[in-house]
């Protein structure tokens, strides 16, 4: 697949880096050549130096015959212009942009094809506040997310010693709930990947991501760690976009104090929400923090545009006694670093982000991903279309499935049933199939098993 990046930044480098590794021509445009230099230094992908909304720009990165343009600069209006060139003059197939602004967000009729032809529209802040408010409905888990319209839920949770199921084999799991139906997906020791196998024995501290139908999330979370009370009280640390979007999405169900050093910012925002306390100060002054009872706190959360100020923030808050911490984290070589500390969770918008928009670039009917372990492993949603003559997977039961290595199908959706997979079960057309990928290097193999008849490769 062609596709040009348009910016260079943090999103952007980290998408060129997923996909190059797949085989796609890939040409990255910014008007800072030092950031494309560094670029080209570590990938194998064509750079040009410029304005990213200029036709004659957009020409010489090759719109001309490119499948996909993605608009992910730092100008929500440039995205929006280089879209709408892309549209006019080029033809472009797909358009992605990122797009920040609430006020352009609130507005669905500005991005129809006779106004602005944008086909998908990424809102990393978005994707954040939709993590995080997962994370805080699962008290205890590390990621949680969604496949089949959230019908189904991939849940990674730390096993801690001393937890029913560790020290056990996993088919111990059925024995244990004998009405809740549930796969572990891939178990992660010491930061490497175990393929799980009925004899699996899970170890204290070992990453266990599992699959299973909504409902029984909390029942499986039980027999691998402690569950965590549910939470009531929160303090955000950050008035932005994403503590703003946040508050507004958590306070009717919870208990929020949001806390911004920005007195006009700060005034807007108790303007806006209805039962968020908003006070203005620092988020790393030990005294605001006493005072606003951190110690009684279930969860810390800090959303800065600024790294080390969150870091600090959370790190601070959790030897206040705050129960949970989470901190956002755009550098990506600081999340391993802090994870391994006193912070619970690094939440990462780029890892955010860029699930959302693979989701685009996959071949066959791929309607979810997901990145995980900062981008090493996948799951994914994909739509089964065909039949057994057409299909390498239609009218197959998962056993005689020629499953790339580390790949393993977690749970089916038919219609409004979900199933756990088992090695007797036999996909159907139009089921949604979960997989898990522990090497998202093999991806290729996996998009073409889901290609139907002609478009074999």
């Amino acid at each position: 697949m062609k596709i040009i990046i348009l910016g260079a930044g943090q999103v952007g480098s980290s998408v060129a880096e997923a996909l190059v590794s797949e085989a796609n021509d890939i040409t990255v445009v910014d008007s800072d050549a030092k950031k494309l230099r560094d670029l080209q230094d570590r990938f194998d992908l064509r750079t040009v130096t410029g304005h990213a909304s200029h036709p004659e720009l957009l020409r010489r990165a090759g719109a001309e015959d490119a499948d996909m343009i993605l608009a992910v600069t730092n100008s929500d209006e440039t995205n929006m212009i280089a879209c709408q060139v892309a549209y006019t003059l080029f033809h472009t197939p797909t358009k992605i942009a990122r797009v920040r602004a609430r006020d352009y967000l609130a507005q669905p009729q500005l991005f129809t094809q006779e106004a602005l032809p944008i086909d998908v529209l990424i809102s990393p802040e978005q994707v954040v506040i939709d993590y995080v408010q997962r994370l805080i409905e699962h008290p205890g888990a590390l990621q949680v997310l969604d496949f089949a319209g959230g019908k189904v839920q991939l849940v990674a949770v730390r096993a801690y010693y001393g937890g029913p199921l560790v020290g056990h084999e996993l088919r111990e799991l059925r024995e244990h709930m004998p009405g809740v139906d549930t796969r572990v997906a891939a178990i992660f020791r010491r930061g490497k990947p175990i393929i799980p196998e009925g004899g699996t024995v899970i170890e204290a501290d070992d990453e266990v991501f599992f699959i299973a139908a909504r409902k029984h999330i909390r029942a499986v979370m039980s027999e691998l760690r402690k569950l965590d009370k549910p939470v009531k009280r929160i303090i955000i640390a950050g008035g932005g976009n994403i503590g703003r979007g946040l508050a507004l999405a958590l306070e009717n169900s919870y208990q929020i104090k949001l806390i911004d050093h920005n007195l006009g910012r700060s005034r807007e925002i108790a303007e806006e929400v209805t039962k968020t306390i908003v006070l203005l100060g620092d988020a790393a002054d030990e005294e605001l923090l006493l005072e606003e009872n951190i110690e009684n706190t279930d969860v810390f959360c800090a959303v800065t545009n600024d790294d080390e100020a969150n870091i600090l923030s959370a790190m601070l808050a959790k030897r206040l006694g705050a129960r949970k911490v989470m901190s956002l984290i755009n550098r990506a070589a600081y999340v391993d670093l802090v994870e391994s500390g006193d912070i619970d969770i690094a939440i990462s918008p780029q890892q955010a982000t860029i699930g959302s928009l693979l989701a685009h670039v996959r071949r066959g009917d791929v309607v979810v991903v997901h990145s995980l372990r900062r981008g090493a492993a996948e799951a994914i949603e994909a739509v089964a279309h065909g039949d057994k003559r057409t299909s390498k997977v239609v009218g197959r039961a998962i056993q005689d499935i020629k499953l790339p290595p580390g790949t393993n199908i977690g749970a089916i959706v038919r219609g409004e049933e979900v199933m756990i997979a088992h090695h007797d079960t036999v996909i159907e057309a139009e089921d949604h199939v979960i997989m898990f990928l522990v090497d998202k290097r093999r991806i290729g193999e996996v998009e073409r098993l889901f290609q139907v008849g002609i478009t074999f490769i």
